[in-house]
């Protein structure tokens, strides 16, 4: 019964978000802001009224995402990252905001390049922005801590100043994965 009623209320605070959203004219970042969303501009969500499971608030969730995907798109958002916003906003959905911290996303691999400040990623993709430092700022500011492997960036010939500063620099991802797995951590993987 309670979830029905968190459901419901949801479901309501985003259609009056969406209604809100076509009769100002407000962009999707706003509208999902109106919504309660933990990182508004990414990770659309929808919602499934008769889905069986949900999340719960009796829950904590303390959550890792190993981000090894890279976009053929580089002026695209990444698409692995943009899953850790959706998962964030689906919390937020129904109400629960992880402790700051609890949520991590590491990137290695073909994402390594996602981490990296505007300048010299507009370097390496014929002048093109970074189009997730936005999404690592909303991440961030939803208590997402944003970390990249050391070994990966050394791969990549990607020098640690290159790195965007709200990003945490880890020594390894296989370190990190395994320790924060040790540590009670639920790891999703690409």
């Amino acid at each position: 019964m309670q979830q029905r009623l968190r459901m419901r209320a949801a479901t309501t605070a985003a259609a009056a978000a969406l209604l809100l959203a076509m009769t100002t004219g407000l962009t999707q970042a706003q509208t999902q802001a109106l919504a309660g969303l933990a990182v508004p501009g990414f990770g659309a969500t929808h919602t499934a009224p008769r889905a069986a499971e949900h999340p719960s608030k009796s829950l904590r969730y303390k959550v890792l995402f190993s981000v090894t995907q890279g976009n053929d798109d580089t002026t695209k958002p990444n698409a692995s990252l943009d899953k850790v916003a959706r998962f964030m906003n689906l919390l937020a959905a129904d109400g629960i905001r992880p402790v700051a911290g609890d949520v991590v996303a590491v990137m290695h691999g073909k994402a390594t390049p996602i981490v990296m400040d505007d300048t010299p990623y507009r370097a390496r993709n014929n002048g093109a922005a970074n189009p997730n430092l936005e999404m690592i700022d909303q991440l961030k500011k939803a208590g997402v801590s944003v970390r990249v492997c050391s070994q990966a960036l050394a791969a990549a010939s990607i020098a640690p100043e290159a790195v965007d500063k709200r990003v945490e620099i880890d020594v390894a991802a296989l370190t990190t994965l395994a320790n924060l797995q040790l540590r009670g951590y639920a790891l999703i993987p690409d």
